[in-house]
């Protein structure tokens, strides 16, 4: 666990170091030893806000208190911290102030200041987390797909979930499937077990899921109140203290029972593919 919390806390100290210039997902996440997409998954997790939201938190505190103690033009902040041009610095600087730039340097302005973060260890948990290893062989599925950015996914699956419901194209909508992650974008399946006998549906591909070995994290409750309460406990609790393996793959799912009558006994898992160390 040590050695899980030093390096997170070397990818957020090296985000603090590099402020200034050009900041690269891939290599934030290489500090943490994690892939993008996890470091990301991870991050949100641990922190309740993206990569990115932090970076422009830190830099926008960081700006204000050059704007109220300097008299460094405006555009010469812009572009220290990565705004190529006055406008749309103003623009992000008014979002995170209330307040434009030059009202900044006025003698009693109001202004906002985000702290960097450090992870500490703390005696949490102690919350009962059900889950099993288990190895699989590849499987095929069949479903819809959409390209997601890792900054704003969490607002815009839910959506896709509700478009599909709307064409559900034959579809039980048995898993939920993030694919191709590269760091900033990735695909999401809603997908059934792929039945070779069958059509494809039109508008429908498939894709074959790795086999290997997976953690199942059981889900009970309704939806999608019990999955987010696992999720953050298995990036935040389970991830930190886990020993003899490692995050595996550029790939995870959640799988769906159907509805039960009562959503209290409404079963899903959530599933991340692991690797022995």
């Amino acid at each position: 666990m040590k050695d899980w919390i030093e390096g997170f806390q070397a990818s957020i100290d090296y985000i603090e170091q590099n402020l200034e210039g050009e900041l690269d997902t891939g290599k934030i996440a290489e500090k943490a030893a994690l892939s993008p997409f996890y470091y990301q998954r991870i991050f949100g997790a641990m922190c309740g806000m993206t990569v990115g939201e932090y970076i422009r938190a830190r830099r926008m505190t960081l700006a204000a208190q050059e704007l109220a103690c300097s008299d460094r033009k405006v555009i010469d902040i812009a572009l220290k911290y990565g705004y190529d041009s006055p406008d749309s610095f103003a623009k992000a600087f008014q979002r995170f102030h209330g307040i434009t730039p030059a009202q900044a340097r006025e003698t009693g302005a109001n202004l906002r200041s985000f702290a960097p973060l450090h992870i500490k260890i703390t005696l949490e948990g102690g919350n009962m987390l059900d889950y099993r290893i288990v190895e699989k062989a590849p499987f095929t599925v069949v479903g819809v797909k959409k390209r997601f950015s890792t900054e704003t996914s969490y607002k815009e699956i839910p959506k896709f979930w509700g478009e599909w419901m709307s064409d559900m194209k034959g579809l039980k909508g048995t898993f939920g499937i993030c694919t191709d992650m590269d760091g900033k974008t990735f695909d999401y399946w809603i997908a059934d077990l792929y039945l070779p006998w069958e059509d494809i549906p039109e508008g429908c591909s498939t894709y074959q899921v790795p086999g290997g070995l997976w953690a199942l994290f059981m889900c009970k409750g309704p939806l999608p109140e019990s999955m987010q309460k696992v999720n953050t406990q298995i990036w935040s609790e389970w991830l930190p203290a886990l020993q003899g393996y490692a995050l595996a793959g550029d790939y995870s799912m959640e799988f769906y029972l159907p509805p039960a009558k009562d959503p209290a006994d409404t079963v899903s898992y959530i599933c991340i593919p692991l690797k022995k160390v």
